[in-house]
């Protein structure tokens, strides 16, 4: 019994590394699907929507996911503005047509300028 509790110690760490890097390498994936996808021309790149992202809505964007939906390739933005509660903006990624949001949207007046970082 002592000697099937030790080995199963033992091994632990060995069976657990897969699990800790296992969001290193989604994140790496999911970097080279997108990279991929606008080499393709099926989506914009990143950085051009967050530029409309950040001068069409209030607040900082804190976390972004770029999905496929109904065939689709779908970037969500989860954004948190001035008041703290965060929301997100859907945008398709192919357009940069808001496709849906969800939370307390704050959109900026015309004229208003981003929050510098």
């Amino acid at each position: 019994m002592k000697r099937a509790l030790l080995a199963l110690l033992l091994a632990l760490p060995v069976l657990a590394a897969p699990l800790a890097l296992a969001p290193a390498a989604r994140a790496d994936d999911d970097h080279e699907r997108a990279r991929a996808a606008v080499l393709a021309g099926e989506i914009r790149p990143l950085t051009a929507l967050l530029a409309e992202v950040e001068r069409r809505f209030m607040g900082q964007v804190v976390d972004t996911e770029l999905d496929r939906e109904d065939g689709r390739w779908v970037y969500e933005f989860k954004l948190l503005p001035p008041s703290g509660r965060i929301y997100e903006v859907e945008l398709d990624a192919a357009t940069g047509a808001v496709r849906r949001t969800k939370g307390p949207v704050q959109e900026r007046s015309p004229g208003q300028p981003p929050a510098s970082r």
